[in-house]
């Protein structure tokens, strides 16, 4: 027996070894590519890992990262070098002095982020250059000396959540963002670029775009030449109908027409959730490269019975909310007692409140099942069984819950809570009786 299991045991441990050793070399042979610098403790044999080697960032015996910023840097970045750091996922090159177009990242489809800001880069980028880097989620390329068109395939990225362009040369039109909703920073400031701005950029400000004088729409407050401003005739359509509602002169088809955009705009947030099940990976990002961390935090409430219905004072709320980050921060995997609460207008409830009250089968869809409960408190809520999206990692979908939880739209209904189990996912929402198209149109 002790035969069998000293067998396994030493080919796990020799191929760790291995990979430790792989990395080091690899990380020797960028070196020797790049001119300056201080890597003196860059040495064979002596653990990149344990020792610690300037700039690198492991898990484990394995290298991560590299955050090689601000160390007068310049030569070239030995692309086959990186190839060679199998668990590499983020690197920063930012404030250095590399010149010339841009290194062939694109080769290393498992990264996750890109720092190359404050150098010296130039030239366009080809228009596919990102086809194969589906996992990117942090890009920036700020304060270079870029030129040419956006590439088409860097706004097609499912997963983008920041991207910096600005202090470059780029021009022509901005392509539209295909996952809009992802994409939480953004910065297209000080370049040349011309045209209108898409409706895909509508929910950003006016001083991501400033610096490009050719640029027009909406957001910018500057009609396009041609006098075919789309984005600002959509967004006329789109907000009459709610002006009818709250004005004096609605009537029956304006009620109709608003709470018809409303449900269109609902299925369209779903779409994306469901479109971000089929396409993110539940892998964690490389945070410690990151500039700006994502500091929004959720309540996961836990509800005794004795007090499940009665609503908590805010400093009791915050005392919990401090005392839950020694457990789970998210309320996804501390057990069936746990619901995460995005939007508390409705007060505070948890997932032992709605398994007391009496469920009644509102309907069944593509993505799952509705039930209505009502809880002891009479709060009324919709409780939605998605089991359609099984693949949407928990940082995804807690993302998109929050995003939806603050949305404020008479049209709209924003959940209230979210349960995240890994074979199902619920979503609370407040009941709305009367409140479906169906009922309007009959």
């Amino acid at each position: 027996m002790a035969a069998v299991r000293f067998i396994p045991l030493f080919f796990i441990l020799f191929s760790t070894l291995c990979f430790s050793q792989s990395d080091e070399e690899a990380l020797i042979k960028l070196k020797k590519s790049f001119i300056g610098g201080n890597l003196d403790n860059w040495v064979l044999g002596s653990g990149a890992c344990e020792k610690k080697w300037v700039g690198v960032m492991c898990s484990g015996d394995n290298v991560t990262g590299l955050h090689l910023a601000d160390m007068q840097l310049t030569g070239e970045v030995d692309i086959q070098a990186l190839r060679q750091i199998r668990g590499l996922k983020a690197i920063s090159l930012i404030n250095n002095s590399f010149t010339g177009d841009i290194p062939d990242l694109h080769k290393l489809t498992n990264l996750r982020a890109i720092y190359l800001s404050k150098n010296k880069f130039s030239g366009s980028i080809p228009d596919n250059y990102f086809d194969k880097m589906g996992l990117l989620k942090k890009v920036w390329l700020d304060d270079n000396q870029f030129s040419g068109r956006i590439p088409d395939s860097l706004c097609r990225l499912p997963n983008l959540m920041e991207l910096h362009l600005e202090l470059n040369q780029f021009s022509g039109q901005i392509p539209p963002l295909s996952y809009p909703a992802m994409v939480r920073d953004l910065n297209l400031s000080k370049n040349n670029l011309e045209g209108e701005i898409p409706e895909s950029y509508l929910h950003f400000n006016a001083t991501s775009f400033e610096g490009n004088p050719g640029l027009c729409g909406s957001i910018l407050g500057k009609e396009c030449e041609n006098g075919d401003n789309k984005s600002g005739q959509k967004q006329e359509s789109a907000s009459s109908p709610s002006e009818g509602i709250d004005g004096s002169g609605s009537g029956s088809n304006s009620k109709v027409l608003a709470i018809s955009i409303g449900s269109v705009v609902a299925v369209v947030f779903l779409v994306i959730i469901v479109v971000l099940a089929r396409k993110r990976r539940r892998e964690d990002e490389f945070s410690i490269l990151s500039k700006e961390p994502f500091k929004e935090e959720v309540l996961p409430v836990k509800v005794p019975e004795a007090e499940s219905t009665t609503r908590r004072k805010p400093s009791e709320s915050s005392r919990r909310s401090r005392s839950s980050k020694k457990g789970s921060s998210h309320g996804g995997n501390s057990g069936v007692t746990d619901l995460v609460m995005v939007n508390e207008e409705k007060g505070e409830f948890g997932m032992q409140d709605l398994m007391k009250a009496a469920a009644e089968v509102l309907g069944n869809g593509g993505l799952g099942s509705a039930y209505k409960a009502v809880m002891s408190n009479g709060l009324a809520v919709v409780v939605k069984r998605m089991k359609e999206m099984n693949r949407l990692g928990k940082e995804a979908f807690d993302i998109e819950m929050r995003r939806l939880g603050k949305l404020r739209h008479p049209n709209i209904l924003t959940p209230l809570a979210y349960h995240f189990r890994r074979e199902e996912k619920l979503i609370v929402s407040e009941y709305m009786p009367k409140g479906s198209l169906l009922y309007v149109l009959h």
